[in-house]
């Protein structure tokens, strides 16, 4: 949609708030839910941020994002062997991103971080995918190692970083399911308070149990599609 194109002719200033759903689907007269997965896929690439009871705000350019050549080829495969490929750069990455977080955060980065995390908690408790929130609560993490690097590389992986988010090829209902998010969250609180409390290194295993956890339940899956063929095929 233009809206993309305010962005690369720089016509969208950064830190200005945009206008609400109802008010964008009027402007390009197309549906809310058209907006709001343009809104989520600019999200996703670091544009555009949720705030909770403010809205959302501009925080990149795409002119900027545009200019800097990509770190990694974008991939749009289904396979699960790409889910686990991604899951394994993010422990090595956020592993220490999450450290770092701990020992570096500044107040209003540890207040982002939370207030990605409750808003992963309100899209859940009304039935709304997560991903955006999900992504935004390891971006703000990164952000708050006051390193770019960490959040240029998480902004590479782009859709890819959150596996089970509604519009990832790796998605489905069961990594969909409430009971599921709910355990993703039960995680994250791990990982927010240890970087609330201070504390690099309990942040960094909370970090690598939810990822590795992760791990597991997407070889789960795979482990799960064997045996049904197995079952199917009366293989031994």
């Amino acid at each position: 949609m233009s809206l993309r194109q305010d962005f690369l002719s720089g016509q969208v200033s950064i830190g200005k708030k945009l206008p609400t759903e109802t008010q964008l689907a009027e402007t390009f007269d197309v549906s809310r839910t058209v907006i709001r997965e343009a809104v989520a896929a600019l999200v996703s690439d670091g544009l555009v941020e949720t705030r909770q009871g403010a809205g959302i705000f501009v925080i990149e350019h795409l002119q900027r994002v545009a200019a800097v050549p990509p770190l990694i080829k974008q991939d749009t495969s289904s396979n699960i062997s790409h889910a686990l490929n991604v899951l394994e750069v993010r422990i090595a990455l956020e592993m220490e991103s999450a450290a770092l977080a701990a020992a570096r955060r500044s107040s209003s980065q540890e207040a982002r971080i939370q207030e990605s995390f409750f808003e992963f908690d309100r899209l859940l408790k009304l039935g709304q995918p997560t991903g955006t929130a999900d992504f935004s609560f390891h971006r703000s993490i990164a952000k708050a190692t006051n390193n770019p690097f960490y959040v240029e590389v998480l902004d590479a992986l782009g859709t890819r970083t959150i596996p089970c988010d509604v519009t990832s090829p790796h998605s489905t209902e069961e990594v969909l399911s409430f009971s599921y998010q709910a355990g993703l969250q039960k995680e994250h609180l791990a990982i927010l308070n240890a970087i609330s409390a201070g504390d690099p290194e309990a942040a960094r295993d909370a970090m690598r149990t939810h990822l590795s956890l992760s791990q597991e339940r997407y070889r789960e899956r795979l482990r799960e599609r064997r045996t049904r063929y197995q079952s199917d095929t009366g293989g031994a």
